[in-house]
Formats: structure tokens, C-alpha cells, sequence
């Protein structure tokens, strides 16, 4: 099992920035694939943005983030972490790390997940 805490979220303001960090612990070798997904109030959880764990290669963003999210990973400090720019109040959501063991935009296919950090972006 991999154990995974987010922090970084908070408030922000429209245009602004936030970067979220995901930090694992625990059999991380057997994650193939981590990944973004995020959950607004009354709606499904949807995925963010997707990478390959030892490669770095990113397989997915959502529409709705391309060109504003960016997703990376440091392995030597088995951190994940999530680039947000030009922040929309849409944005607003709680964000969760995933790790598994396939490269997917569909949770179920994730084994393990933090806890969730709350993002708000104001108009």
C-alpha cells in the first residue's frame, strides 16, 4: 500500500496560482502511474492530469486544464506535484493524489489516495 498526503491548496484569487504537493510513502515501487483527480461540491470525480511514475511522461490532461495545469513528479523525494496557473473560479474543487498501477483518467483504476487538499479560487 502507498501512503499519499496533499498540501498547498487554499484561497486564491482569479489569474493566481497555486502549486499542490503529493509526498508518498510506503511500497511506492509498485505504482506504475499517479495521477491528479479533482471533486467540486454535487459533482463526480474527475481527472486532472496523469503521469508515468519512472518515466516522468505525462499521458493526460483535462481539456479544461490544458496549457494552465501542469503535473510532475521528483522520485528522489517521492513528491507529485501539481502546477496551477491562471486559476478559474471552476477550479474550485478538492484535489486528490492517486497512485496505481495503470496509467488511467478513470479512479477506480487507482489503488491508493491522500486525503484531499481544498482549493477555492474567488472571482
Amino acid at each position: 500500500q502507498v501512503q499519499l498526503v496533499e498540501s498547498g491548496g487554499g484561497l486564491v484569487q482569479a489569474g493566481g496560482s497555486l502549486r499542490l504537493s503529493c509526498a508518498a510513502s510506503g511500497r511506492t515501487f509498485t505504482s506504475y502511474a499517479m495521477a491528479w483527480f479533482r471533486q467540486a461540491p454535487g459533482k463526480g470525480r474527475e481527472c486532472v492530469a496523469v503521469i508515468i511514475r519512472w518515466s516522468g511522461r505525462t499521458t493526460d490532461y483535462a481539456d479544461s486544464v490544458k496549457g494552465r495545469f501542469t503535473i510532475s513528479i521528483d522520485n528522489a523525494k517521492k513528491n507529485l506535484y501539481l502546477q496551477m496557473n491562471s486559476l478559474k473560479p471552476e477550479d474550485t474543487a478538492v484535489y486528490y493524489c492517486a497512485a496505481g498501477r495503470l496509467s488511467s483518467t478513470i479512479s477506480t483504476e487507482y489503488d491508493d489516495w491522500g486525503q484531499g487538499t481544498q482549493v477555492t479560487v474567488s472571482s
